[in-house]
């Protein structure tokens, strides 16, 4: 429901806010796809103000609660300041399957920013 706020569909209006509460609630109660949403929302500011903080500790419990995206873009968070951390997070990720982590570990590997003993 909250997804179907946030874009305006079903015949109701757009409501980013509405969207937001509607996560948090179902983050309480255990939904992993709401933590994912409330992560990229607070990373925005779209339906609440930016909070570049909540929003990784949103991307941080999807992600350990498996959700890959969520690790994924953790990776990228962490690209810029620490690529140990970040080849981590995109090891897990492309583990899980998801092909775009494993081009961006190929990216860092090309630029000199990933080991082969990262990958061991």
């Amino acid at each position: 429901l909250g997804q179907k706020y946030f874009h305006g569909e079903l015949g109701l209006q757009k409501d980013m806010r509405k969207a937001v509460e509607l996560w948090t609630e179902a983050s309480e109660l255990g939904s992993i796809d709401a933590l994912f949403h409330l992560a990229e929302s607070y990373y925005f500011g779209k339906g609440t103000k930016e909070d570049k903080a909540k929003s990784i500790q949103f991307y941080e419990k999807a992600a350990m609660q498996g959700y890959v995206l969520a690790r994924h873009n953790l990776g990228w968070l962490e690209w810029k300041g620490n690529h140990d951390r970040a080849v981590k997070h995109f090891l897990i990720a492309a583990n899980m399957g998801y092909e775009d982590s494993v081009e961006a570990i190929k990216r860092m590997f090309m630029r000199g920013q990933a080991t082969k003993e990262q990958y061991a």
